[in-house]
């Protein structure tokens, strides 16, 4: 790969390298470290982001794929997250709209006074949107319910409402708003882990961090230092001071993949009371169906966190009470869990579920600025707001945010769906160039999946893959849709990987079985 590609690491390495102060320092590359380098670099700021593993790696590759306002937060009685949440949703589907998708999702009835119920309901949730409403909810019949969604259960079905929402791809925006902020100028650095905080004074003034690829050492000077980690901020924080507080609780949400055929048609099925109080979507995504999800308080976290079989049960129990067509564990094609980095309760008495969604910028006594909670589909919002606060706090000259009207990389409008390779947008036809200069890449990587050999050496190439885990679980989505597709993938992805990286067979098999041992996770056979 030439040096001029600005995707590759050494021209990232370069650029991260290239300055001694950089005006903002973002401590991680999930959505809402990412979204606050957009909106820092675009405003002006030299912006400098560190990612301790992939973009996404975490919760945020790991969502019901929803850009929502949130039907249950407005059941709560939370208007004005709800309100933003929408707006955001509008805003997101004209700057990415081939990665945002407008999906109708039904609420089958069961009850005589439901139809009523939701229907009013959903009124609201359309007049929120204003004009960005995706479109108006309506009650159908049971006739009508049953002929959308042929594999729902008809005993006491009485009808559903039907109301549309945004669905959308997590980690391909990831890897979008990456590629936007380096195009912008922004120094863009996986696989980069901050290990300590440089405080002079108590003052924060920058980072010291170590490439994890070479093991190399680096100070990084910066203005404002803002720590958007998630279910990491307090390792950020407890460097600043160890014994701070903790303060995010994660609570695990887990989802179960299935096969298109036990949601055939074009609608997603809400249902809006659980067991636990939750709502559980099943929503067609990539021609399969993802369920979920569930609300388990954990007390500690990691980058790979496990589905608990009782969270599997429940959904299998919870999806099948709606069902004609009953699933089994053997359907599964895949189990993922993310974690949500929810505000920790002062007094332990707060349900998750009733813990707040809406996000806080908090600002220590270092001058550290750590931003937590909220949701990918308000991640532009949250990202405004935080560096709204460090010019308030007199750390950055005033500029006005910029991301409003952002068109996203891959941009474009009206993309052909029948076409898997629409996900990529206008680079799509860069994929197509690089299959005419290399036939072999047309070859599928998988013959049960449509995706080609030509995505991984994009994703190499210019998506700043590193693994063969960022390419099959975050580039193209494999590991989500079809676990065991995704193990039996691993050596041809390691193969192109190592032949566009220039790595020998020893590296190679390290990929293989590095990802297979977290792949394992996926499958529950």
């Amino acid at each position: 790969m030439s040096a001029k590609n600005i995707f590759s690491r050494e021209s990232l390495l370069n650029r991260a390298k290239s300055e001694s102060k950089w005006d903002v320092i973002v401590i991680g590359g999930g959505a809402t470290g990412l979204g606050v380098a957009l909106d820092s670099i675009t405003r002006g700021y030299k912006t400098l982001l560190l990612e301790q593993a992939d973009f996404a790696k975490g919760t945020s590759s790991r969502s019901t794929k929803l850009v929502h306002g949130g039907v249950r937060y407005l059941a709560q009685g939370n208007v004005d997250l709800v309100r933003e949440a929408l707006h955001e949703r509008g805003l997101l589907s004209k700057n990415a709209p081939h990665l945002v998708k407008n999906q109708s999702f039904i609420i089958p009835n069961y009850r005589w006074y439901e139809g009523a119920f939701y229907t009013i309901g959903l009124k609201m949730y359309d007049l929120l949107a204003g004009k960005l409403s995706l479109g108006k909810s309506f009650h159908i019949n049971k006739k009508e319910t049953a002929d959308r969604i042929t594999t729902i259960r008809r005993n006491k079905l009485r009808g559903g409402v039907v109301y549309q929402d945004g669905q959308f791809d997590d980690s391909r925006l990831a890897v979008n708003v990456a590629q936007t902020a380096i195009e912008k100028g922004a120094a863009v650095l996986n696989y980069f882990k901050v290990n300590n905080l440089i405080i002079n004074n108590n003052k924060i003034e920058g980072v010291s961090a170590k490439d994890q690829e070479t093991g190399e050492d680096y100070t990084f000077s910066g203005k404002t230092v803002i720590n958007a980690t998630g279910v990491f901020t307090d390792e950020i924080l407890k460097m600043e001071d160890p014994n701070a507080r903790n303060m995010v609780k994660p609570s695990q949400g887990v989802h179960l993949v299935f096969d298109k055929s036990f949601l055939p048609g074009e609608d997603a099925i809400m249902i809006p009371k659980t067991e636990d109080g939750r709502v559980l979507f099943a929503v067609p995504w990539h021609d399969k169906v993802i369920v979920g999800t569930t609300d388990t308080q954990l007390d500690d976290h990691s980058l790979e966190p496990q589905a608990l079989e009782k969270e599997i049960e429940f959904i299998l129990k919870t999806f099948n009470n709606y069902l004609e067509k009953k699933v089994t564990r053997k359907d599964v094609r895949s189990v993922y869990a993310g974690l949500r980095p929810l505000a920790a309760p002062k007094d332990g008495s707060e349900k998750s579920k009733e813990i707040s969604r809406s996000h806080k910028v908090i600002v220590s006594k270092t001058g550290l600025i750590t931003i937590t909670g909220g949701k990918w589909t308000t991640f532009r919002k949250m990202a405004e707001d935080t560096i709204n606060k460090a010019i308030s706090l007199g750390k950055l000259q005033d500029a006005v945010c910029k991301t409003k009207d952002l068109k996203i990389h891959g941009f474009k409008e009206n993309p052909d769906l029948t076409n898997h390779l629409y996900i990529y947008g206008s680079d799509q036809d860069e994929i197509q160039k690089l299959i005419n200069s290399r036939p072999e890449l047309a070859e599928k990587i998988h013959p049960r999946l449509d995706f080609k050999k030509a995505e991984v050496v994009w994703a190499v190439q210019k998506e700043i893959a590193r693994t063969v885990d960022d390419i099959l679980a975050r580039r193209v989505r494999m590991l989500f849709m079809d676990a065991d597709a995704a193990i039996e993938s691993a050596p041809v992805v390691a193969d192109l990987l190592a032949s566009e990286l220039g790595k020998d067979e020893a590296w190679k098999n390290a990929q293989i079985e590095a990802f297979k041992e977290i792949a394992k996770n996926y499958s529950i056979k």
